[in-house]
Order: structure tokens, then sequence, then C-alpha cells
């Protein structure tokens, strides 16, 4: 690090950021004698054209030049020249750790007269900034080399892996560390899905009428006695109706309790981007968009730019003593002391480095949603709403709620009623999510084991089991998170990357993989089994942390990386050379020129083409034929796609025939009901619920 060579005249000094948006609010803070200036990002990184690895010695980086960045570096320059200080203020996290390391060399600061030191901060406040400047410190070379050794992982895996992709798929396909897990993860849960047999289970409800009520009570099967019993079918629904009949019903048992419910913590970057796709329907790259912006500053009129939230990246729910205190006050002034939680809602972060943050907070309690709605943008307010009011509501007194569990005997059948009422909502005043019900089925107030009832009616439904639901973003993300798969700045432009790709689609907020997604993801489990696998990753990621907190020297990790790989990536390059590459002609006839089309992989799946391209452009969509008749008009069942891409089998000939199956049909026809059977898992099932037949699905005959 540089230090003062001079005693020169120069008294300014120069504070460099990543955003241009921070300059005016910082400066502003700091006054005169500074000057603010912006890098716009990274201003160094690895060549595209290459891997930019030197492999022979000792895995070098070979870091150039972003292209564009010269005007930018220039100016910077120019500015570095007339300081004696400068103080490199880029993101508080790896990144922003690394981009500072990479100014140092790219304004050759190592040569420059003036003294050079980093400093950061959380939020882009004025106290914030100043307590910041007062703590100067040099470069943090561990986290420097764990953003080195995490960028040097995701370029090996990407330049060696996506070329084999383009040889067996298509050309523009990517693999990418984290990418390719995340894709597995999204597979395994298809297939799970897919291989899924619905069990027929019954609910059986009394409706009973309580002597001087004029509500029924309303009454669930539990069972026998105390042991619980599942109604399997109809015919088990029907012998306990039969033996009801006439029965006396009493009210057995009637326990009241309190269930107290906690608050909830403050926001990590996963957890709002949970809350943000449940809550406000956001992708998780919108709410790291919008998030960016109320953390960098927005125009509050007389108040100026002021950055309403803290730092977005962060693993942490730690909250700092001046936060505490702010929002103590402003919940005992407005609410009532009573309301203030009794101790601190803290969850122990595992060691990760992130923790060096906070959680992601208002930077003032004060500004509150209403107060600043007229500066926001309407996605800006509803984000800064969720976030301020998750803030609020972790400061806070739980919810308590009076409990009621009713036992009602009825011969040796036994029904179960349960309510709850909130007797003291705390932090439900300010914050409730999807799961926060506050009064549920209120009973009449003085039921007890002497209350008269009488049996009114019966309310029987059929039900059947479901799979796990499909993904949305917000359940990868919080499955990503807890498999130890990324960090908070990875979630985002790794789903981003995988919809880019056309792997996954989305329809509403579920996920389903593509064909192509299945393709790419077949041929990283065939050929890079450990790249694809969760513990491998999780570890990996483990040991990132390890080298940001000085445990572990990054290039050992490089080291022991990346034979493994280059071992794998040639087996995968001989098999793809075996296999001469080429494209499925097809009996399908050019109209335009006469030539048998080939069958080739676009961005949701397969496609027919004229092979005379460029002369020829003809396309047309391919529907793979899967030797199963149409049960309702006797044609060709075929695959298709909806117009996103998800993959169904439905009818190729009349376009009136409605017959669809999101599993695939079969040609054996159901021994019960004729009907059509689906492969599903390791099982054959009939389609038709009415019927429910299911058998074990042949196993294929090995080739000799």
């Amino acid at each position: 690090m540089a230090t003062s060579k001079t005693t020169s005249s120069k008294k300014n000094s120069l504070l460099i950021v990543e955003s241009p948006t921070k300059v005016k609010a910082i400066k502003k803070f700091l006054g005169a004698g500074y000057e603010v200036a912006a890098s716009n990002g990274h201003v160094r990184d690895l060549p595209r054209s290459q891997m930019g690895v030197d492999l022979a010695h000792n895995y070098e980086p070979k870091y150039i030049t972003i292209r564009g960045k010269g005007d930018v570096l220039a100016e910077l320059r120019k500015q570095v020249k007339k300081a004696d200080k400068v103080y490199l203020a880029t993101d508080p996290d790896r990144e922003g750790e690394a981009i500072s390391w990479h100014l140092i060399t790219a304004l050759k600061l190592e040569q420059a007269d003036a003294q050079v030191q980093r400093v950061t901060f959380n939020e882009i406040t004025k106290n914030a900034v100043k307590e910041a400047m007062k703590h100067p410190r040099d470069i943090d070379m561990n986290l420097v080399d764990a953003q080195q050794a995490r960028r040097v992982l995701d370029r090996m895996v990407g330049y060696s892996i996506s070329p084999i992709l383009w040889a067996k798929i298509k050309r523009g396909l990517s693999a990418g560390r984290v990418q390719s897990v995340a894709l597995r993860i999204i597979a395994d849960r298809e297939e799970e899905i897919e291989s899924f047999i619905p069990s027929e289970y019954w609910t059986l409800d009394v409706n009973l009428k309580a002597e001087g009520e004029k509500k029924p009570l309303v009454a669930h099967y539990y069972g026998v006695g105390n042991e619980k019993k599942e109604i399997k079918n109809k015919a088990e629904l029907d012998a306990i109706c039969a033996e009801l009949k006439g029965a006396k019903y009493v009210v057995s048992d009637v326990k009241k309790g309190e269930r107290t419910k906690k608050a909830p913590l403050p926001f990590t970057t996963s957890t709002l981007q949970q809350e943000a796709s449940k809550s406000l329907n956001f992708s998780t790259q919108k709410t790291m968009r919008v998030a960016q912006q109320l953390y960098e500053g927005i125009e509050l009129g007389k108040q100026g730019t002021v950055g309403l939230i803290t730092y977005l990246r962060t693993d942490s729910t730690r909250v700092s003593d001046e936060a505490v205190a702010s929002a103590n006050a402003y919940i005992t002034e407005n609410f009532g002391q009573q309301y203030l939680s009794e101790g601190a809602t803290a969850k122990k972060n595992e060691g990760k480095i992130q923790d060096a943050h906070e959680a992601i907070r208002p930077t003032y309690i004060e500004n509150t949603p209403v107060m600043v709605k007229d500066y926001l943008s309407r996605d800006q307010f509803r984000l800064y709403q969720l976030i301020w009011r998750r803030f609020m509501a972790s400061r806070m007194a739980a919810a308590k709620y009076e409990t009621t569990s009713v036992k009602i005997d009825a011969g040796k059948h036994r029904f179960t009623v349960a309510a709850s009422k909130t007797v003291f909502d705390g932090f439900l005043n300010v914050y409730t999510d999807e799961d926060d019900q506050i009064e549920k089925n209120v009973l009449m107030k003085n039921l007890d084991t002497s209350t008269k009832i009488s049996f009114e009616a019966f309310d029987s439904a059929q039900h059947f089991t479901q799979p796990a639901p499909h993904y949305t973003e917000a359940s990868l993300v919080h499955d990503l998170e807890a498999l130890g798969i990324g960090r908070p700045s990875t979630y985002a432009p790794t789903i981003s990357t995988i919809l880019a790709r056309h792997y996954i689609t989305k329809e509403n907020k579920a996920i389903f993989i593509t064909e192509l997604g299945q393709a790419v993801n077949k041929m990283m489990m065939d050929a890079f089994p450990q790249i694809v696998d969760v513990n491998f990753t999780s570890n990996m990621e483990a040991l990132l942390d390890g080298i940001a907190e000085g445990d572990v020297k990054w290039k050992t990790v490089i080291e022991n990386f990346y034979p493994d790989l280059d071992k794998a990536v040639k087996a995968a390059e001989a098999e793809v050379e075996k296999i001469q590459v080429q494209d499925e002609v097809t009996d399908e006839i050019c109209e335009n020129c006469g030539r048998n089309m080939v069958i080739k992989y676009g961005p949701h799946g397969k496609f027919l083409a004229c092979p005379g391209f460029p002369e020829c452009k003809n396309t047309k969509p391919y529907f793979e034929k899967i030797g199963v008749e149409c049960p309702k008009c006797g044609k060709d069942i075929v695959m298709k796609r909806t117009k996103k891409g998800r993959i169904y089998y439905g009818c190729i000939g009349n376009p009136d025939c409605d017959f669809m199956s999101w599993a695939r049909p079969v040609e054996k026809k159901c021994p019960d009901c004729g009907g059509v059977m689906a492969a599903k898992g390791n099982k054959l099932v009939c389609l038709n619920q009415e019927c429910g037949h299911i058998e074990a699905k042949p196993e294929k005959k090995s080739e000799e």
C-alpha cells in the first residue's frame, strides 16, 4: 500500500466508489476537501477470448483492463494526481474488496504520491460515511483471494465444459459451477414430481348443533379413541358413517392454552428475495435491482439524496446498537412499551464472512414508507415498505394466541375441533405474511363438557396426495441457501442465467425444466458428476469462506480442483470425438427446396430445419412420435411444448382432439378399464383417476 512520499501542498482527498449514483450524496456528506468519483464497477477482469488462467505457472490469472473502461480510468488517474489521499470505498464485500485491489493496479496507486487506504460503510448515510472515514485500513487480501478463487474456479468450469455442450447439443450453451448444480436440483424435483403416484384419502367433518347456538359446530374426524386414523377410500368412509349412525355425540374434553409466535428476523439477502417473490411477485433479479436503488440513494426533497436501506448483500441478521435504540424508541412512542421485544432477536451466523455486515434494514426508522412514498417508484415503495415493516417487526414483542382444543366422542370414534384467538397482536401490528392468520375458527364462548350437542349432517370429501410443488424462485433460493450452494450475491445471477439459456422456464411463479435443460443436465450428470454434486459444491463454498477468513490458501484450492476437472474434460472430449456429431435426418421433406429436413436444438428444444441453410431458411416444429395411439381419435400421440417450453403429450391429428397428458403415455392399455397408461418413475399408472390401476414398469431388456 502506497504511503505519502512528499510534503505536497495538495490538501484534497479522493474517494472512489463503485456506482456513480452514490457520488452526489457522499460528496455532500464529506464536504470541502474531498472529491468523489466512481469506477462504474469492475475495471479489470479475465479476458473473454480465452480461459485467462496460466495453467503452467501456478494458475496465475491473466487480468486485463475491461473494454470500454479506458476513459473511466484515464479520468480517475487525473484525479489521483491531484490528491494527497485516496480512499477506496467500493462495496463492503469480497467483490468490492477485489475491485479496490484491481484499482490499485489499474491506477498505478503503488507508484502514486498519494496515501491509499480502504474504507467501507454498510449504508449511504452521513453518520455511516463519517464514521467509516475515521477507520481506514489496508486492503484485506483474504477477501480478495476468496473472490479470485471464485472467479478462477467459475472460469475454469465455464471455459472447459461449455465447448463440449456446443459439440454435443448446440452452440451458445454454457455450463457453470453453481448454475449447473441449480439446474440439477430443479431437474431432480421435476423427476420427483413426474414419478409421484397420488394416493386417495377422504376427510370427514360432522356438523353439530350446540344447545342455544345458531351456528353449527364443525368437527373433524380424528380416529378411534386416542389413535389417529386416515380414511383411505370410500369403503372405509362408508363403514365409519354406518358405525356412527344413531351415535350420541359428547364433548369429552376442552383444553385451553396459550401459544406465542415469535417476531421474524430482519432480512438477509436470501430471505428478502424469498419474501419479495412471495409477497410482491418480484423475480430475484428485480428484487436486487430495486434494493440496489434504495441502498445507493433516493432524492427525498429537503433531505437531499438519502440511502434508504443498508447494504443488500448479507448473510447476517445482526443489527447495530444505534439501529436497535432507534427502533425501540419509535416502537415505544408509536405503539407502547408492551410492544417492545423482550430480548434481542438475532440468529447466530455460522462464521460466514458476510457477518461483518448487518441485516438489511432501513437506515433511518423515521423515514416511514408513508413519508417517502411520493419520492419512490411503485416498485421501490413496495420493497422499502416490506423491509421497513420486517425490521420493525423484528424488534417487537411476540404475538400471543389463546388456543382451544376440543375432543368430541361418538361411540368409539373421535372428532376434534381446534380454535385460536389473538389476545395480543405484538409484531403482527406491522407485519404479517401468508402464514399468519390472526383468527382461526372462533368457538362459542361457553363450550365445555356439559354442553349438549346433536348430529346435523356429515360433510365428506375425496382427496389425493400431492407431489412436492414445482420450484419457484423463492423456494429455489431457500434450498440453495440451505444446501450451502452459492452466496447472497450469486442467487439472482444464477437463476437469471439458466432462464436466459432456456434451460428452465417459468409459468406463473412455477419453474419447469425445458427439453434443452434436460439435455444439458443429462450430459453434465454423465460426464461431470462431481461438478453437479451438491455436497461437492457446498464443500467448495466452505473452502471459499475459509480463504476469506485466512485459513486456506486460494491457490491450494485451485491446484486440488483443476486436475480432476481436466481429466473429466479430456474423457468427455474423447467421447464426443468417438460419436460423429451430425444432425439427425428425418423423412420430412422441405417444401421450399425438397431436401430432407434435420432435427436441431433451439432455445426450447428440438425443431426441424432445412440443411440448405443459409440458402433455405425453412423451419418447422418437431413433433416426436412416442409410438402410442390417441385414445380419443386414434392418431399418433406426440411430444409437444407449451409456449414457454414445458413438455406435454398430445394428439398430432384432429385439431379438435383435446387429449393431453403431462405424464408420458405408453402403448400398454390398462388391464382393468382399457384406458391409457402412463409412465411415472418405475410404475405404470392408469390416467383414468376413477380406475387408479398401478403396476410395476417392465425393465428394459439389455441390448446384446
